[in-house]
C-alpha cells in the first residue's frame, strides 16, 4: 500500500482546491472553520517545502496525492 504524506481531511482540503473553491467554500463544504481550513493548508505546504498552496497544489498532483 502507498504511503500517503497528507492526512485524509488535508487530502479533502486539497481535492477541493484542485476543484477551484475558495476557503470559506471549503470550510462550509467540511463543517469545519475557515481557520482549520487555512491550518491544514500550511500544515501540507511545511510538509511539502512548497512556497504557497499553488506550488503545493502542483507538487501533490506530481506525486499522485491529488488528482486533476
Amino acid at each position: 500500500m502507498k504511503n500517503h504524506i497528507l492526512t485524509k481531511r488535508e487530502q479533502e482540503i486539497f481535492n477541493l482546491l484542485v476543484k477551484n473553491k475558495n476557503t470559506k467554500e471549503i470550510s462550509k463544504e467540511l463543517g469545519i472553520s475557515e481557520k482549520t481550513v487555512r491550518n491544514h493548508i500550511s500544515n501540507t505546504i511545511q510538509k511539502l517545502g512548497s512556497k504557497g498552496r499553488s506550488q503545493a497544489l502542483v507538487e501533490l498532483i506530481k506525486i499522485g496525492e491529488v488528482k486533476i
